[in-house]
């Protein structure tokens, strides 16, 4: 059963008593996508003198290579699976406890739902002292049966109860992280995104110039003169690409070509729907490691998501000035604000979704003005310094009221 910390006062991490770096375990099924970004740059954003991360993974592909790169330990066991396997997950419980217990962590840090199912009781059962999850989004939404809906929200709360911080990508996520009750207000933080090094600042140096419009095209191989919407994202259900080929038939604009950069399942029934388009086309570029590079081919950057947490593809592509359009779901409106830094369009409806594509292409200047208001909001927030400040908090309780107070107003202090 999984019981309740709520009647112990939090324990520091033993690490930071003793002055030795906190041991801490990030678990993640997939490293990949954003969330693997996420959990990648957070680790990487951390002092090795005073934190040292292990990532425990089940899968991955580049970005495990960059993470070795770092310097960062990798452990990858396969019984961590994205689906859900009972006598999979099961083992993986086990031998997810046995390396807690023999490695003695200091805290365990979870990632997304299936990670945090079977790593936060693991955590919990080795003893390790600290638990911290983050949500990325939920397993749970709209498009799904009421009682899967329920039975999500029902284990989301129980282990809640063994949760010591929640770390919500966006307050969209932190928000709804709260309205279901799923861990205790107190220990719910809101975070961002993690876009940061010389590529943001070269891509925010050269967007919207034509020479890094015409480098985009041509590493993408597209047509110089050509209108181009574009997104980025896994070809997965959650991501709903089908919709973004029902939207660009919609459009019904001879010429406009459509892109999606990212691989994934869907990638073959996908490319089917594509082939059906009469007067426009939608190429499915791959997956990509340059995405900050080809994003100024897109006049129009448009993500149709069923549900979401906070994309890091859309702080990318506000770096890049490219106008946005997004599902009106989860934290998306942190950054998506109607009419001032782009437009949203609920999900599953591409006939809204081309109505918007439509207005931004035949508007240029209201494009121009939300791609720069987007800039503007961003400046320097998204980074891996607010990472690093928040991780720090959430790893050692003692910190948090420190970090608070070095963002606090002068004259509060």
């Amino acid at each position: 059963m999984i019981g309740s910390r709520a009647s112990t006062s939090p324990a520091r991490p033993a690490g930071a008593v003793n002055g030795a770096p906190l041991r801490v375990a990030t678990v993640i099924t997939r490293m990949e996508g954003g969330s693997g970004v996420l959990a990648l740059r957070g680790a990487q954003s951390l002092d090795p003198a005073a934190v040292r991360p292990v990532i425990v993974t089940g899968s991955g592909g580049r970005l495990l290579d960059e993470a070795a790169a770092s310097g960062i330990e990798v452990v990858v066991e396969p019984c961590l699976r994205e689906v859900i396997a009972p006598r999979s997950d099961l083992r993986a419980l086990r031998r997810l406890e046995r390396l807690f217990r023999e490695r003695a962590f200091d805290v365990v840090h979870t990632h997304c739902a299936k990670a945090g199912a079977v790593g936060r009781p693991a955590a919990r059962r080795a003893g390790v002292p600290w638990i911290v999850h983050t949500f990325h989004g939920f397993p749970f939404h709209q498009f799904q049966s009421l009682p899967r809906r329920q039975a999500y929200v029902s284990i989301e709360r129980r282990l809640g109860r063994i949760t010591d911080v929640a770390l919500c990508v966006g307050a969209g996520v932190a928000a709804e992280a709260v309205r279901r009750e799923l861990v205790t207000p107190e220990r719910v933080r809101t975070i961002g995104v993690a876009v940061d090094g010389p590529d943001r600042v070269k891509a925010s140096m050269s967007a919207r110039l034509p020479e890094a419009r015409e480098r985009a095209r041509a590493a993408l191989g597209l047509p110089a003169g050509a209108t181009v919407i574009g997104a980025v994202g896994r070809l997965t259900y959650q991501k709903a690409p089908e919709d973004f080929v029902a939207a660009m038939r919609a459009l019904d604009r001879p010429g406009t070509i459509g892109v999606w950069v990212g691989g994934g399942e869907l990638a073959e029934q996908v490319g089917r729907h594509a082939a059906t388009l009469r007067h426009s086309r939608v190429i499915l570029a791959g997956e990509r490691t340059d995405v900050l590079e080809v994003l100024p081919a897109f006049d129009v950057f448009a993500l149709p998501s069923r549900y979401e947490g906070l994309p890091t593809v859309i702080v990318e592509a506000m770096i890049c000035g490219v106008p946005v359009i997004a599902s009106a779901v989860n934290a998306v409106s942190d950054l998506v604000i109607p009419g001032q830094t782009g437009i949203l369009v609920p999900p599953r409806r591409p006939e809204l979704l081309a109505a918007a594509m439509r207005h931004l292409l035949d508007s240029p200047a209201a494009a121009a003005r939300m791609a720069a208001a987007a800039r503007a909001r961003l400046g320097d927030h998204y980074g891996e310094s607010e990472l690093h400040a928040a991780l720090l908090a959430a790893y050692s309780p003692g910190a948090a009221e420190s970090v608070a107070a070095a963002f606090a107003p002068a004259g509060s202090r």
